[in-house]
């Protein structure tokens, strides 16, 4: 599935936060969107989910879904939210439930049977590290890091063709870490979904987006492309990591 923006504008009073002309994230892609505090990461993410309007442009979905050529306009339409998973922030949580009722109500909403629930949690087994199974604990009293976990697998129960995850690697321990960039990569060699990742780590970013795109102040100033980590050096040239 692959998703064009264009004159994409997004102001918050007298600030701009997005303000991207033309761009093209192709069906398939495993991006990786980096900057620093404030560039305008989030604030394009939600654009995308359409969690907030924009001020002038559009994104749209095109691709296929269930065998049938799709084109909407996020802002004009619902069911691309069908073939679309996401976790941002906590907020995407429903915190008095606990994780196995919150599983069971996304799947439940997705038209997942309980067994192929079963099935797609039993995948990341390890990464819930046997905190999150058969626990009485509401989502509202588990550690950051939990919540974080919770989120992302949440957000691929229904092998979504479009994965959009704001900062996944925040609050995971290294092993975690680790975890979750391996989850990832077979996701996506298995299934071709078009991923979008933010994150303030460089060094997670490059180890598993073959294509970067810059952030300054709304705008994408650099599209890279990532071939064996070659893009580290130069985005700890632009972001002086070794001064």
């Amino acid at each position: 599935m692959e998703i064009r923006i264009r004159n994409l504008k997004k102001q918050f009073g007298d600030k701009v936060a997005v303000n991207i002309e033309n761009y093209d994230i192709h069906s398939g892609d495993m991006l990786g969107l980096v900057g620093n505090n404030g560039a305008g990461k989030s604030t394009l993410f939600r654009l995308i989910m359409d969690l907030i309007k924009a001020n002038e442009g559009s994104v749209t979905m095109v691709g296929t879904y269930n065998n049938e050529p799709v084109e909407r306009n996020v802002a004009e339409a619902e069911d691309w939210k069908q073939w679309t998973g996401a976790f941002i922030d906590e907020g995407f949580l429903i915190d008095y439930l606990t994780p196995d009722e919150y599983f069971t109500f996304i799947a439940k909403i997705s038209g997942i049977s309980p067994e192929q629930l079963e099935e797609h949690l039993d995948k990341y087994e390890h990464f819930m590290n046997g905190e999150l199974r058969g626990q009485k604990k509401l989502i509202r009293n588990l550690s950051a890091g939990n919540k974080q976990k919770v989120g992302i697998i949440a957000a691929m129960i229904q092998q979504p063709q479009i994965l959009i995850l704001d900062e996944p690697f925040n609050f995971l321990d290294p092993s975690s870490q680790h975890a979750i960039k391996r989850i990832l990569q077979e996701y996506h060699e298995q299934t071709g979904a078009t991923i979008l990742i933010s994150s303030h780590n460089l060094n997670h970013t490059t180890d598993i987006c073959p294509r970067i795109a810059l952030l300054e102040n709304g705008v994408i100033i650099r599209d890279i492309q990532n071939v064996e980590n070659s893009a580290e050096q130069e985005l700890e040239e632009y972001f002086q990591v070794n001064d």
